[in-house]
């Protein structure tokens, strides 16, 4: 484990090479193409991309708000860094199930992967993240194999980094609140990325708040799925503790974090 203190300073662009050229962004295009309703509602994607670029890292982000609020948003610190940023939507509850959300992420990421190269991006250099709710979503796709099953790809072939920003890893407290449980009714069930711990992952970069002052346990949630990795044989996880950053403060200094690793895993691909 790896504890650090960051300074807001430190987040340079660490992808420079790119950093010239010229950026554009694409507006709400839907992942699902026979999306109703809701679905067609909330299934959009914003993509900022290099106009003149090719093969340049893609990352697919996930925004939080607790599975019930929250937009697609592409983050400032991921912009001007020669790489191509997808950001998603995705249904909220209680307008549908839990099974849907994660769905939704499914299907977004497998609809950029294969439509990575139209917009610059490498499938080799796929990675995917997310900040809380966005987190928790990355690391059910990322660790259950069945939701991207479903679109005929496997996460440990395609994804070549995930990176969770404070997401919860036991079942989401909105998911337990359906059910009757209050926040500080821990639970696990087949809804906790926990749940499907495995070896074999992707690499996977755990990026916390400070303990003391993150959401409920979320620190200690982290830390105990970044143990049971380990446990199982995944050498490429990686777990940071923010110290003096809280659960919405930890984003900035995180995607100096995300960069860093991302220039590192493509520089080798």
């Amino acid at each position: 484990m790896k504890r650090i203190i960051l300074s807001l300073a430190a987040t340079v662009c660490i992808l420079s090479a790119l950093a010239e050229t010229a950026y554009t962004t694409e507006h709400d295009i839907s992942y699902r193409s026979d999306a109703t309703g809701y679905a067609r509602e909330r299934c959009t994607v914003d993509v900022y991309h290099p106009t003149d670029a090719t093969s340049c890292p893609m990352v697919v982000w996930f925004h939080g708000g607790g599975l019930e609020g929250g937009a697609k948003e592409i983050p400032t610190e991921l912009t001007d860094c020669g790489m191509v940023v997808v950001g998603v939507n995705y249904r909220l509850l209680p307008k549908c199930t839990i099974d849907d959300c994660i769905d939704d992420a499914a299907a977004a990421i497998a609809w950029a992967y294969g439509n990575a190269e139209r917009f610059g991006g490498s499938k080799s250099k796929f990675f995917v993240a997310g900040h809380s709710a966005g987190g928790y979503l990355i690391d059910m796709v990322t660790l259950n194999k069945k939701w991207l099953a479903k679109y005929d790809l496997d996460p440990d072939s395609i994804i070549a980094g995930a990176f969770p920003f404070s997401g919860q890893c036991i079942t989401h407290f909105n998911v337990r609140k359906q059910k009757g449980l209050q926040p500080l009714q821990p639970t696990i069930d087949e809804y906790a990325p926990l749940y499907w711990v495995r070896g074999g992952c992707p690499p996977i970069v755990i990026i916390s708040g400070d303990r003391n002052i993150e959401i409920f346990g979320r620190y200690e949630e982290q830390a105990y799925l970044y143990r049971m990795l380990k446990l199982n044989g995944n050498d490429n996880v990686d777990l940071y503790e923010l110290q003096g950053h809280d659960h919405g403060k930890m984003m900035h200094p995180a995607f100096h974090i995300l960069k860093e690793h991302i220039r590192k895993i493509s520089n080798n691909k």
